[in-house]
């Protein structure tokens, strides 16, 4: 008997070990002027959120590590780089 999972339900089953500060920075006075906010738009963990005056909030803390948002943003937005050994996502499910 096989058990299929969805992939909310198999991101789910992952966990995060933070470290002390961020790994990824964005840059906001590039992220201002970024009109289609892609970031937003591809993140697969959805942590990056618009506000009011342009700027955009990342919630770090779940990030998957896949770097769509350093494909996806304008060049020179993100401070981008893995955490330490031993942070970040763990993956249960490949």
């Amino acid at each position: 008997m096989s058990v299929e999972f969805s992939i909310e339900a198999k991101l789910g089953q992952d966990t995060f070990k933070v470290d002390k500060g961020p790994h990824i920075v964005p840059d906001p006075a590039v992220c201002r002027t970024c009109g289609p906010k892609w970031c937003i738009k591809t993140c697969p963990a959805h942590l990056y959120a618009a506000n009011g005056d342009g700027s955009v909030t990342l919630n770090f803390e779940g990030c998957l590590e896949c770097g769509t948002c350093l494909v996806a943003c304008l060049p020179r937005s993100l401070d981008w780089h893995y955490p330490r050994g031993g942070f970040g996502v763990q993956l249960r499910y490949g």
